[in-house]
């Protein structure tokens, strides 16, 4: 038995989730794949994912409709292949910094289990699944989500050159906050725009959190983040950034003029973002930092859940 569970995690990324079913049952020859895609972390697609939903159940919400679930469905697999392809791309521009990196050493590409050929060809499929994912809806979420690449192709390298790459991983995660909207109305509202500037803020915030597992290894590195640049005053920052997102997802809620489930999301969210930021300092171990981050699936879902529950009752109510 213990034989079997050393090889199961042979090979395994320090925050991996081994007893993910997708890790345990690849062959040996995918599991570099399984990696390069972060399926073996899978709260990197839960938090593309979450703001392409809430904004779609708010959405649905304001319109006293029932919930789209034809989007949300295909959200979900364009999330999953999307966050695969930013992530290849990732640690193909991040590989010579990663390999001087404790926690991200071991990635395929830094330490030379996947060629950049291969690398290539992975992000090209899963973007091609992508695509076929996009061309489902309509004209203006089409037209919206070709511009959202930009902000991929950027993200790796601003943290060599500004203290804020966060700012543009926000940008890039958060633009489900539009998608979402547009997909359900085939409009771009006021709310849409609240809920995008929500999960930038919450996207900073969470990924400030990340960043302190690294935080040792990119100050030798020269590696930019925005845990080093808030240093003592993390908790203050996060708290601030925070506080943010909740009441630009309340104003969305406003302006949808939705109903009371819907603000209990955001109360229950809000609640959540101030348990994490109690939990925040400059000095948390990586454990606790890691852990922090993926309770923003939680944070996310209770949310979603309300503008969900307020969506379904719409019509009846």
């Amino acid at each position: 038995m213990r034989l079997a569970r050393d090889e199961e995690d042979a090979g395994a990324l320090p925050d991996a989730i081994v007893s993910h079913p997708l890790w345990r049952l690849a062959p040996a020859a995918l599991r570099p794949y399984v990696q390069l895609a972060r399926v073996d972390r899978p709260v990197g697609w839960w938090l593309l994912l979450l703001p392409c939903w809430q904004s779609s159940a708010l959405a649905s919400a304001s319109l006293h409709a029932l919930p789209d679930f034809w989007s949300l469905s295909l959200f979900f697999i364009g999330a999953i292949v999307m966050r695969g392809a930013g992530s290849t791309y990732n640690d193909l521009v991040d590989r010579d910094i990663d390999a001087r990196v404790t926690r991200t050493k071991g990635r395929p590409l830094a330490s030379g289990r996947v060629t950049i050929r291969a690398a290539w060809w992975f992000i090209f499929v899963q973007c091609l699944i992508g695509l076929g994912v996009l061309l489902s809806f309509n004209r203006l979420t089409i037209a919206l989500g070709f511009l959202s690449p930009l902000i991929v192709l950027l993200y790796p390298f601003a943290k060599r050159f500004t203290s804020w790459p966060q700012a543009i991983l926000g940008m890039a995660f958060g633009y489900g906050g539009l998608l979402g909207w547009t997909a359900t109305t085939g409009s771009l509202d006021a709310p849409a725009l609240l809920m995008y500037l929500a999960a930038i803020f919450w996207t900073i915030g969470y990924d400030t959190i990340y960043a302190l597992q690294d935080i040792a290894d990119d100050e030798r590195a020269g590696v930019k983040s925005t845990a080093r640049l808030f240093g003592e005053k993390i908790r203050l920052a996060v708290g601030l950034l925070y506080a943010g997102s909740a009441l630009a997802a309340a104003l969305a809620v406003y302006f949808s003029r939705s109903g009371v489930f819907a603000w209990g999301g955001v109360i229950a969210f809000s609640a959540h973002l101030a348990w994490q930021v109690a939990q925040t300092h400059e000095d948390n171990d990586p454990s606790t930092a890691l852990r922090l981050f993926r309770s923003n699936r939680d944070a996310g879902l209770l949310m979603f859940a309300g503008f969900v529950i307020q969506s379904l009752t719409a019509p009846v109510l």
